[in-house]
């Protein structure tokens, strides 16, 4: 009689157990299966015709179409990235397109800031910093001054002015927009150096390393992407961008030995001046020469 009980006891657990996963397997296969349908990756269609400063892209060359195709890739799936950046650029394209109407440089350039620092002032590894990403002597050669106190690659419209320079100059040594970006990248003499060596005249014709050869096509995707948002999946409103603080100007020609308590008579507090003149490296301003800055100072 124990026996019996005892065998039916298990058979019932069994049966049970059974069941119990049977029931879960079932539940679980159609919320498998919505997923699957409801997220799909897809292609990304590369644009019949593409351009950078007014020089065509060479679309209908397989190994281009390619490289164009993953730049569009990862800027169109990377999408925290990609929405991150088209709201900075409410911020910063307004200071940044009339500068470079200003040197006769195409609109398509402010999309080469972008590649260069998303935007933001973080160095680079290599010790590239501000928006422009500058190397210190570049800074220094072209005018900006860059030391421990003050470094004015972080100065916004002073090392755009500085990077619409180097584009023309960059431009008129090796002759189209294109290797001109390509130069910014990876300095004018060694795409000059390799135009000579492989005996091409075109960006599109060069053997580069893999950093530069990425660069133009990342610059492009930018371009298409950002100014074709909706096209690509990124979904907002106006007030979701991001934009400057209101200030005003004021010039400087003396040192500010505590840069807190000069922001205090401005009504203004430290970081709120260190946001909007991020060139103040430091919580003071030297300025052993008397040499004129102009400071920013946020309306309140």
């Amino acid at each position: 009689m124990n026996k019996s009980i005892r065998f039916l006891s298990l058979t019932t657990v069994v049966f049970v157990g059974v069941l119990f996963t049977n029931t879960i397997s079932q539940s679980n296969e159609p919320e498998v299966k919505n997923v699957a349908e409801s997220y799909e990756i897809r292609a990304v269609k590369v644009p019949k015709y593409m351009e950078l400063a007014g020089e065509r892209v060479p679309l209908e060359r397989a190994d281009i179409k390619e490289r164009m195709d993953r730049e569009l890739l990862v800027n169109t799936y990377w999408q925290s990235n990609g929405l991150l950046l088209i709201k900075r650029a409410n911020k910063f394209f307004p200071i940044i397109e009339p500068l470079l109407k200003e040197y006769g440089l195409p609109d398509d350039f402010k999309y080469l800031c972008v590649a260069e620092s998303a935007l933001i002032n973080i160095p680079s590894s290599k010790g590239a910093a501000g928006y422009w990403h500058f190397m210190p002597a570049t800074g220094r050669e072209y005018g900006l001054e860059v030391n421990r106190n003050v470094d004015e690659r972080y100065n916004l419209e002073k090392s755009t002015r500085v990077a619409a320079e180097y584009l023309k100059k960059a431009k008129k040594k090796l002759g189209s927009w294109t290797l001109a970006a390509a130069a910014y990248n990876a300095g004018n003499g060694r795409i000059s150096q390799r135009m000579k060596q492989q005996q091409v005249s075109d960006y599109y014709d060069l053997l580069l390393n893999t950093e530069t050869g990425r660069y133009v096509f990342r610059i492009l995707a930018l371009k298409e992407v950002m100014s074709n948002p909706k096209k690509y999946g990124f979904v907002f409103d106006k007030e979701d961008l991001y934009t400057f603080p209101d200030t005003y100007e004021i010039k400087v020609d003396t040192a500010i030995t505590n840069i807190a308590s000069f922001a205090k008579t401005c009504g203004v507090t430290y970081k709120d001046l260190k946001l909007v003149n991020p060139w103040l490296r430091e919580t003071k301003l030297n300025n052993k020469s008397r040499k004129e800055y102009t400071l920013k100072i946020p309306i309140k």
